[in-house]
């Protein structure tokens, strides 16, 4: 599978969530065909670890997607506390974009 092309400009998303005690932003991008396709992810205490990682996952996650894997088994795959909450700010974004019917 070739990694698809987001347009140069696309329609974003962005909103604010919390996960394991922190505050995160989120934007997502879309497709042309309005799936989502890129995910970005930062923390308020730049380039701290929780930053750099948040980040890291969302590239990660940006590039799957643009490759065709499907958010559900991402979002899935995740880490989970023992309520089925996401345990990350990744899986929270995309908890949140799922929950919202986003996706």
């Amino acid at each position: 599978m070739t990694r698809a092309r987001l347009p140069n400009r696309r329609p974003a998303e962005t909103f604010d969530l919390e996960a394991g005690g922190l505050h995160y932003t989120a934007t997502i991008g879309r497709s042309a065909d309005g799936h989502v396709a890129e995910v970005f992810l930062s923390n308020h205490k730049i380039n701290s670890a929780a930053d750099v990682s948040a980040r890291d996952s969302a590239i990660v996650c940006s590039i799957a997607l643009q490759f065709g894997a499907d958010i559900e088994t991402i979002r899935k795959a995740l880490c989970r506390d023992v309520r089925g909450r996401a345990s990350g700010p990744l899986g929270a974004a995309l908890d949140a974009i799922v929950n919202i019917g986003a996706e």
